[in-house]
């Protein structure tokens, strides 16, 4: 007890002493926030402390009207019981795997050059298009697109004779949809009744091409550049499509730019067109700012379709893309990924379809 305190005063040594500081002015306000550890994601598990950060707010979700639209699910394979056994009964305690099967070659035809089938569902479930499929925008779009790489592969625009039969498809970055318009502008020229249409997979690094179109893998385009005793027309793969073939990239090498270089190169770029008059040749390459053969191919080719993402390439990385394709004169922009037009057209609609 002090001066302050009464023996008479009423209530216990808490209450009193909490009257008396003001505890409760302390207990009730709030704790101030805590910075909260950054945590380093582990190793082998990229982003593993995103599953820990708080969800953002849903935003509304642009839909695309035309070209880029690449919707893929994938579901969890099932496997019979007895395969699983199978495999519990062979596994290997000590880690030794066995060696990895070979995958069938394709099949050849009667003169020789390989054959396979498109995988349609795959294509049709990827959003590409497809020659027998019914007319939509996506279609219509493609369809004015290579109108203009065909009139001036003709050679009304100035494009140098030989090198008419030749369109690169790149892009200034990756994930701009390179891969899905090249496929798309394949099968659309295929369709024509008086060309045929070779996909040559330029992107050497990522080949993407044989696993888009579902084809089996083999010997392509850097076989015949490394070996000047093979004739490039023997890799290729003739595709149930009607007038489409595929030239795949090849065996992994590491001199890749400098093979491309060589003089080698334009005897097979030649070897693909000079007893092929009605043949055009459209090459998927790596993006320009991320791999150097694509600017060696632009110096061999007569056209570049540069592919531009809507709202996501920037303008100081397109113009330096451009710089380095500076090796080909002709070079077209087509963006890709918009959902907006000035003019609020939809082609496909006039058919009934894209409503």
């Amino acid at each position: 007890m002090n001066k302050h305190s009464s023996l008479r005063e009423s209530g216990s040594l808490i209450e009193r002493a909490a009257a008396m500081y003001d505890f409760k002015s302390h207990v009730s306000s709030p704790l101030p926030p805590q910075p909260r550890e950054k945590r380093e994601p582990k190793a082998g598990l990229p982003g593993a402390d995103a599953a820990e950060a708080q969800p953002a707010a849903p935003q509304a979700r642009k839909q695309p009207i035309i070209l880029s639209r690449l919707e893929v699910s994938y579901e969890q394979p099932s496997y019979p019981e007895e395969q699983v056994e199978a495999a519990v009964e062979s596994f290997d305690p000590l880690g030794f795997d066995p060696p990895p099967s070979r995958a069938p070659e394709p099949a050849a035809s009667a003169s020789g050059q390989r054959r396979s089938k498109v995988d349609r569902a795959g294509l049709r479930e990827g959003g590409f298009i497809l020659p027998d499929a019914p007319v939509g925008s996506l279609a219509e779009e493609f369809r004015i697109v290579k109108r203009q790489l065909l009139q001036a592969a003709s050679g009304k625009t100035g494009v140098a004779e030989d090198k008419r039969q030749t369109i690169l498809v790149c892009s200034a970055t990756a994930n701009e949809g390179k891969t899905f318009c090249a496929v798309n502008l394949a099968v659309s020229m295929a369709t024509e009744k008086d060309l045929e249409v070779l996909l040559v997979d330029g992107d050497f690094s990522k080949p993407e091409i044989l696993s888009v179109l579902g084809l089996e893998g083999g010997p392509g385009l850097i076989d015949a550049i490394a070996d000047a005793n093979t004739d490039p027309n023997d890799f290729i793969i003739q595709t149930d499509i009607e007038r489409l073939s595929v030239l795949p990239a090849g065996r992994q090498a590491n001199n890749v730019t400098e093979l491309l270089a060589s003089q080698r190169t334009r005897k097979v770029l030649d070897a693909l067109t000079a007893n092929h008059p009605k043949r055009i040749v459209i090459f998927d390459s790596p993006p320009a700012l991320m791999a150097s053969p694509a600017s060696i191919l632009a110096g061999k080719v007569g056209q570049i379709v540069m592919v531009v993402r809507a709202d996501q390439t920037n303008e100081a990385d397109l113009r330096e893309a451009i710089g380095l394709l500076s090796g080909c004169e002709n070079i077209s922009l087509m963006l890709n990924g918009t959902g907006f037009t000035a003019s609020g057209r939809r082609f496909g609609t006039y058919y009934g379809f894209g409503q």
